[in-house]
């Protein structure tokens, strides 16, 4: 009988289908599931159990569907890593190897809270970065908006105005009134025509490794972004590998998963020549040394933790500092860019409008 039922419900799942998306579960939705789990558990639920109730109570319908799939392979018998490692689009190799070293022993509550404190902050680590980079974005889009509409509609007008009149013309007017007649012509739509080429080449580029290199190592380069990525790179690898390491995942497979979850293609191939170095069976703090991302008081500080036996707390004592770190480098960001954005678009937009009044000006001076 109960093997009907089980047989039915796989029915019923494979019947709905999986179809996910890069971002069709979202992280937040994920770090929800895995702290009630984890409480859950916790509080000698059985496996089960927690998942049939959290299967009813999830606000993402897509994660409803992945849960009630996990719990029909844990009632055939599969472990709760085997079910988690079928959905790789939901569940990333970091957090299926964190829950198979929980399980094996047997502290899976423990390694579920630590995997919603991380997933937690690695979401303000990425909130905060995206705010620093989406701001000037913003101002520079608002600002060529502004520019075309000017360009286009007022532009003219007085084009069309300072004709009639006659007489030379300023080289400030003259200049605004060529730039207005190129976008309003085919200008315009060539400088969409080029944009859209080369947001599309770039993403076409990182697709392939050694693009993706390339361009990481340029971002890495840059003068002002630069230092706040180098300082996410650290923080977002010292808590990734504490955070497995504490969990009792191996620390080759914790660079593995490490080198997965950097997010840069530069971090990465450090931190697989950092593996490689680990396995010949030099200790982590010395091939750290060799990587300029990482500061010698970083390096330092994995030395001391190795020494002592406490390399996991260590690692996330550093993590704190560098979040720390990233959200003082991202408000003096942008406490130094708001300014410089106002000059910006309040110069761009005075120019324009001081040079279409400058033959009047001069008219008014020649009548006095």
């Amino acid at each position: 009988m109960a093997e009907d039922k089980l047989k039915a419900a796989e029915a019923k799942v494979k019947k709905k289908g999986f179809k996910f998306g890069g971002g069709s579960v979202s992280t937040k939705d994920i770090v929800v599931f895995t702290r009630q789990f984890s409480t859950m558990i916790d509080a000698g639920l059985p496996l089960v159990q927690a998942l049939d109730i959290l299967s009813q109570q999830s606000e993402s319908e897509k994660l409803k569907d992945v849960i009630r799939q996990m719990k029909i392979d844990v009632e055939g018998g599969s472990t709760f890593a085997e079910a988690i490692s079928k959905h790789p689009r939901v569940f990333d190799d970091l957090y299926g190897g964190m829950v198979q070293a929980g399980e094996s022993g047997g502290i899976l509550d423990t390694v579920l809270q630590r995997l919603a404190d991380y997933m937690e902050k690695a979401m303000r680590l990425k909130k905060k970065v995206k705010g620093a980079m989406t701001y000037p974005a913003v101002v520079i889009s608002i600002a060529a908006i502004c520019i075309g509409v000017i360009m286009v509609f007022v532009v003219p007008v007085f084009a069309k105005m300072f004709a009639t009149l006659g007489g030379t013309l300023p080289g400030p007017t003259r200049l605004i009134i060529a730039m207005s007649n190129f976008i309003a012509g085919w200008g315009g739509a060539m400088i969409v025509v080029f944009t859209v080429a080369a947001v599309y080449a770039i993403k076409q580029i990182r697709r392939t490794d050694g693009g993706r290199l390339a361009i990481d190592k340029l971002l890495l380069k840059l003068p002002v972004f630069g230092s706040l990525l180098k300082k996410v790179a650290v923080a977002k690898f010292t808590r990734t590998l504490g955070t497995l390491i504490s969990s009792g995942v191996p620390i080759i497979e914790a660079l593995e998963n490490t080198a997965k979850t950097a997010g840069n293609k530069v971090i990465e191939k450090a931190i697989a020549s950092i593996k490689s170095a680990v396995i010949e069976g030099q200790p982590l703090a010395e091939p750290l040394k060799l990587i300029p991302v990482f500061p010698p008081m970083v390096t330092s500080m994995v030395g001391i933790g190795e020494a002592t036996g406490a390399l996991d707390n260590m690692l996330s004592k550093v993590a704190d500092f560098y979040d720390e770190e990233v959200d003082s480098a991202v408000a003096n960001l942008t406490a130094a860019m708001e300014p410089m954005m106002i000059v910006f678009l309040g110069g761009t937009v005075g120019f324009t409008v001081v040079a279409m009044y400058l033959p009047i000006f001069k008219m008014i001076t020649l009548i006095k």
